[in-house]
């Protein structure tokens, strides 16, 4: 039975993965620096002020820290606003959980003001009733409390209430909480594929609402 669909933004509603391990690459690019091969490893476990600090150490840029943080941050919001795009099936997907009746939030690690004018202009900001932040709720997806939230704004029991994403830990720590996961294929995430095959209880290679209605439904 499902009566709740909560869904992860970034690698499952949107194509926008690349655009996180790209835009430091980028911002080097629109000052006419090449980066070096692997710099997004380099960054991958730094926050964006510790990324900031090395790209200034390391290309021996003359703006700040935090000139070098707006920048960045700059070319991510430019991607939402005029390029990404939804994930394959995803407008489909929506469309017939809405004609079914089904309540839809998004819960994301996602800042609001960076992905609302791309869900405007994609066409499918009106599909969901609420969306939850993690940095307004105040913890991240490793602690359940942005999915526990978001199924009581909805009115639905953990167990009537479907988690659809593409991060293995936060599939884990939905399944954790008694939420049934639908896993969510991305190609960021493609190292842990196999696991979240395993741990959800539902995986798709692409959003397929004929298959995820028969599956929750049997």
């Amino acid at each position: 039975m499902i009566r709740g669909a909560i869904f992860d933004l970034d690698g499952t509603l949107l194509d926008s993965m690349p655009i996180w391990e790209d835009a430091a690459e980028r911002f080097l690019n629109s000052l006419g620096i090449e980066a070096e091969p692997g710099l997004r490893q380099i960054l991958y476990p730094m926050s964006m002020t510790e990324g900031g600090e090395y790209l200034k150490s390391r290309y021996r840029l003359e703006l700040s820290v935090d000139e070098i943080v707006a920048g960045v941050s700059h070319v991510i919001e430019d991607f939402y606003a005029h390029q990404v795009q939804l994930k394959e099936g995803v407008g489909q997907f929506l469309a017939g959980l809405k004609q079914a009746g089904i309540k839809m939030v998004i819960a994301t690690s996602n800042d609001r003001q960076v992905f609302e004018g791309a869900l405007k202009r994609l066409g499918v900001f009106d599909c969901f009733d609420q969306i939850f932040t993690c940095s307004e709720i105040g913890v991240g997806k490793s602690k359940p409390d942005i999915f526990l939230v978001a199924a009581e704004f909805m009115g639905t029991l953990p167990e009537e209430t479907w988690v659809f994403e593409d991060a293995l830990y936060a599939i884990q720590t939905a399944k954790n909480a008694g939420f049934r996961t639908a896993g969510v294929y991305d190609s960021c995430s493609a190292g842990d594929w196999e696991e979240i095959k395993r741990v959800s209880d539902i995986h798709m290679e692409k959003m397929d609402i004929r298959f995820f209605l028969e599956k929750a439904s049997a």
